[in-house]
C-alpha cells in the first residue's frame, strides 16, 4: 500500500469522476484506473462504483473512508513538521540586546554566510527578558544578552562567555569629560543622563552604582544603540559596557568616546545562551564557535 494509492482514492471520491481526479492529480484515467485497482486487490475490497456517469464509493469503500483520510492527515502533518524543520535549518535566528555588535557580531554574520550561503541569520533587537523566553519558547536560537559579573545564568539556559569589559561613559568626543582620564560619578550626576529603561541590565547597574542619587536630567531609552544615537546628538551622556563603544561607527567617525568610571564597578559581560533543553543543530554551533573566535581577537576584551 502506498500514500499515493490513497491520494488517488480521496481524489475520487472528493471530485466525482476519475476525469477530474485525473486532470488533478495529472495522471492518465488508465493510469489512475490501474493504480486505484492495485489498492483494491491488496485490500480485498471495491473501493469505488464506476458508471458513466462518474465514480463513487462504494458501500466498502464508505467504511474505509475514515481511515483513509485519518492516513493522509498524519501524512499531511508529517510533510508539514518535515517542512518546518527545513526551514528553521535555513534560517538561526539570533536575539541581542545590540552590544559589540559591529566589531563582534557582523563580521562573524559575514564569515558564516560565506560558509553557509543557504542558511539566513535573523538578528532580532529585543531586552534581555525576552530574549530568554524566546529562547525557551524556541522562537530564537540564539541568544546575545549582557550579564552582571556574579549573576547566576538560569540553570535552563546554556550560557557561554564572549566578552568581558567594564561599564564606561559614553560622551561626544568634544564633551569636557572626555577630556579626563577617568569620570566620577558625581561629574556624570552633573551632566543629562541617557538612561536604558527597566529590563536593560544597564538600568540595573546604573541604579546599583548610584545607590539611589538621580542625575540632573534623565532620558529613558529602549536599547544601547539609541542611547549612542543621543549622545551623539549632544542630548547627554550615558553609562554602557566598554566593548559596545568601541569599534561603533559613531565612534570611528569620531563623534562619541568613553572613558572609564573614577569609581570600579563590577564587570559586565557579553555571553551567548541556548536552550539546554535540546542540542543545538549544526548551524547554531558553528555560529557560537564563530562568534567565540571572533571574541578573543578583539582587543578590548578583557577577558582572558
Amino acid at each position: 500500500m502506498r500514500i499515493e494509492q490513497l491520494e488517488c482514492v480521496a481524489a475520487v471520491t472528493r471530485l466525482g469522476s476519475m476525469r477530474r481526479a485525473s486532470e488533478a492529480l495529472h495522471m492518465s484515467q488508465p493510469a489512475l484506473s490501474q493504480t486505484i485497482g492495485n489498492l483494491e486487490r491488496e485490500l480485498g475490497v471495491t473501493l469505488l462504483e464506476r458508471h458513466r456517469s462518474g465514480a463513487r464509493l462504494s458501500s466498502g469503500g464508505r467504511e474505509l473512508l475514515p481511515g483513509i483520510i485519518e492516513v493522509l492527515d498524519a501524512v499531511h502533518r508529517l510533510r508539514a513538521a518535515a517542512d518546518d524543520t527545513l526551514r528553521s535549518r535555513r534560517s538561526v535566528r539570533v536575539g541581542t540586546v545590540h552590544a559589540a555588535t559591529v566589531p563582534l557580531v557582523l563580521p562573524v554574520v559575514s564569515r558564516f554566510r560565506a560558509a553557509r550561503p543557504e542558511t539566513q541569520v535573523e538578528l532580532i533587537t529585543a531586552r534581555q527578558a525576552d530574549i530568554q523566553e524566546s529562547l525557551r519558547g524556541g522562537g530564537l536560537d540564539l541568544g546575545l544578552i549582557n550579564i552582571i559579573d556574579g549573576d547566576d545564568p538560569p540553570p535552563d539556559l546554556a550560557t557561554v562567555e564572549l566578552l568581558r569589559g567594564r561599564a564606561a561613559v559614553c560622551c561626544r568626543t568634544d564633551s569636557p569629560l572626555a577630556r579626563l582620564p577617568e569620570v566620577p560619578l558625581d561629574r556624570i550626576l552633573a551632566e543629562p543622563f541617557v538612561a536604558m529603561r527597566a529590563g536593560y541590565l544597564m538600568h540595573r547597574y546604573v541604579h546599583r552604582l548610584l545607590n539611589g542619587r538621580e542625575p540632573s536630567i534623565a532620558y529613558s531609552v529602549d536599547g544601547a544603540e539609541m542611547g549612542k544615537v543621543m549622545v551623539a546628538e549632544g542630548l547627554g551622556v550615558t553609562l554602557l559596557p566598554d566593548y559596545s563603544i568601541s569599534g561603533d561607527p559613531l565612534e570611528q567617525r569620531g563623534i562619541i568616546t568613553h572613558r572609564p568610571l573614577a569609581t570600579k564597578g563590577p564587570d559586565v559581560l557579553l555571553v551567548a545562551q541556548h536552550s539546554r533543553t535540546h542540542n543545538p543543530p549544526a548551524q547554531v554551533t558553528h555560529l557560537l564557535h564563530l562568534l567565540k573566535t571572533q571574541a578573543t581577537h578583539l582587543p578590548h576584551n578583557t577577558g582572558s
